[in-house]
């Protein structure tokens, strides 16, 4: 396995087991992800470090805004799991510009539910883009990746919930 695989697996797994408890590193993860995404997407074949290094860039400015602007990151970090989410979603229809509508219809939605319904949506938004990130990258056939992608969603959001009932919100600390 290449390391960026591997890098993302493990961002993956971090969202998808505390996402919503460790809100920075919800913002931080969201944002590599969307980083590497866009940056494969514009650099193509382009060095692979030039692709981590802006995705980590995005993944730690996200992280330090999310300390000072929590409201103002909430909104764009469920914009950013959104879009992802749709985006991902989108690339089976083969058609380019569809999936850039899709990233920004999935962007309006995820940023308004992470809005309206902070801890849940968290829990959903970062369960899902844990699930997706980490099924993505194993080399699975159709049938094994779907099953995989539910089995992680319905893991993450149990050990999520499960957080939840043990600790005060995340905006709530944040104050």
């Amino acid at each position: 396995m290449t390391p960026m695989p591997l890098i993302n697996m493990i961002i993956g797994a971090a969202l998808l087991l505390f996402g919503r408890r460790l809100f920075w590193l919800f913002v931080a993860g969201v944002g590599f992800v969307a980083g590497m995404t866009l940056a494969t997407a514009w650099f193509g074949g382009n060095s692979s470090l030039v692709i981590v290094l802006i995705a980590a860039g995005v993944g730690i400015i996200g992280a330090i805004l999310s300390v000072f602007l929590q409201g103002a990151v909430v909104a764009i970090a469920g914009f950013l799991s959104g879009g992802y989410l749709a985006y991902t979603l989108a690339l089976g229809t083969n058609h380019e510009s569809l999936s850039w509508i899709s990233f920004l219809i999935g962007g309006v939605i995820g940023a308004l539910l992470v809005v309206a319904l902070f801890d849940w949506a968290l829990i959903g938004l970062s369960a899902l883009t844990g699930a997706t990130v980490i099924t993505e990258n194993l080399a699975l056939d159709q049938t094994m990746s779907a099953l995989l992608f539910l089995a992680l969603l319905v893991f993450g959001v149990v050990v999520q919930t499960r957080q939840l009932t043990k600790s005060p919100p995340a905006h709530k600390r944040a104050q």
